[in-house]
């Protein structure tokens, strides 16, 4: 069914995908106490999410002032607390209402 290659490739990915998620759970047995090492990893999640994000964002669209624009929106609204939905509707409508304004330019 596969090459032997192929097969090699995908284990070395496993093992590679899979080691760096296993071995702090293997290693670390206690309670990790150092504040900063927990404040650190506790602000992980929202990097890793930025990281993944904002490259994306500024490549959907046709305009980079588009996607500026878009980010901006979805940023004040969920710096005031709106919900998911409306976040992504406002963002979505300020990227569509520039993109249709950078028609006309």
């Amino acid at each position: 069914m596969f090459d032997q290659p192929l097969l090699i490739a995908i284990l070395v990915m496993m093992a590679v995908s899979w080691l760096p998620r296993m071995l702090p759970l293997l290693l670390v047995r206690k309670r990790i106490t150092n504040p900063f090492i927990r404040s650190f990893l506790y602000y992980i999640p929202y990097a890793v999410l930025a990281t993944m994000t904002i490259p994306a964002i500024f490549t959907a669209t046709n305009s980079v002032w588009s996607a500026a624009a878009g980010l901006l929106v979805a940023l004040a609204l969920g710096f005031y607390g709106r919900s998911l939905l409306t976040v992504a509707i406002g963002a979505s409508a300020a990227v569509f209402v520039i993109e249709r304004l950078l028609q006309f330019i």
